[in-house]
């Protein structure tokens, strides 16, 4: 009987210290982000919280001009494309679709610096 309680203490002694075991995930993943160029966060932008894409197509107008209309034109008259979607610049493209893109300031201005520097630098990446 003596035995017997000498192993049960033991057994719950050793049972009272378990470690938890650790499994390794099937699919690994990383919680490191990958860095994205500028051009990159720019295209990520035209396509989703900017929603430039509604008015905005690469090659051809839609209600908007093309990217490679708008890159050609501020790259000839070397002007400021982040000013322009700040709303603190003239339009030089399409004047006469001036007042559709005003609406859209509020979405520009709400950007950071570096997400409008993005917006440019994915226009010119268009560029042809």
């Amino acid at each position: 009987m003596r035995k017997s309680l000498l192993l049960f203490a033991a057994l719950a002694f050793a049972s009272c210290k378990k470690e938890e075991v650790k499994k390794e995930p099937l699919y690994p993943t990383t919680t490191e982000e990958v860095a994205q160029t500028p051009t990159e966060l720019g295209k990520e932008i035209f396509e989703g919280k900017g929603n430039c894409v509604a008015c905005h197509q690469v090659a051809e107008k839609v209600i908007g001009p093309s990217l490679q209309d708008i890159a050609k034109i501020y790259k000839d008259k070397n002007a400021d494309m982040v000013v322009f979607l700040k709303g603190e610049g003239e339009p030089i493209v399409d004047p006469s679709q001036y007042e559709v893109m005003k609406t859209n300031f509020a979405v520009t201005k709400a950007m950071s610096d570096t997400e409008l520097k993005a917006l440019e630098a994915y226009v010119y990446s268009n560029l042809k």
